[in-house]
């Protein structure tokens, strides 16, 4: 057998055969969009499940849980990277102060159709990113900088919870935020 003709019966085992089958490794979910219906609220979970090729398309999503680094050297040109460069805020006094940590978070397995359907692969800089942003510089605005290092838990906790809140609908769960550094900017 010619080489093109191997090539092209590797294409078509592929292909057809393949696309009958989706493979969802540990740690991850499926979900499938058909074209006759959309994306089906059903998640596939671990293993090998079946799909209509062609007419079916599955997408894979991590749901380990991730971390959101906020960190100096963070590259904010990718935009679909987990993390982003320290926050700017100022305190209750009218400190300035740039803020690092981590946000730990992960996708709630049994709404991952609605993430997909409503927000799309781009959740990092549609939601993650501009959403933390916002909420961690307005936590820091109720503290004095005083008063910050003996709230450190309060905040993590309020930043967390008021995260919830708003990542609730977009199927996003976040296990925790945690401040590494928090310090104070020349005026």
């Amino acid at each position: 057998m010619a080489d093109f003709d191997k090539l092209v019966v590797s294409f078509l085992v592929d292909e057809v055969v393949g696309g009958f089958f989706i493979s969802v490794p540990p740690g991850h979910v499926a979900c499938v969009y058909d074209r006759g219906l959309g994306v089906l609220k059903r998640v596939w979970g671990p293993g090998l499940h079946l799909k209509i090729p062609f007419w079916q398309i599955a997408k894979l999503f991590n749901a380990r849980v991730l971390e959101y680094t906020i960190r100096h050297g963070f590259d904010i040109n990718i935009k679909e990277a987990l993390g982003d460069e320290p926050i700017a805020a100022v305190t209750k006094d009218g400190k300035n102060v740039s803020i690092e940590g981590s946000i730990l978070f992960r996708l709630d397995k049994a709404n991952a159709p609605e993430l997909w359907e409503n927000i799309g692969d781009n959740f990092v800089s549609k939601v993650i990113r501009p959403y933390s942003r916002s909420r961690i510089a307005s936590a820091f605005s109720s503290y004095s900088l005083d008063s910050i290092g003996e709230n450190r838990s309060k905040i993590e906790s309020d930043i967390k919870q008021e995260l919830n809140l708003l990542f609730h609908d977009k199927a996003l769960i976040i296990e925790n935020v945690l401040l590494s550094n928090v310090s104070s900017l020349p005026a």
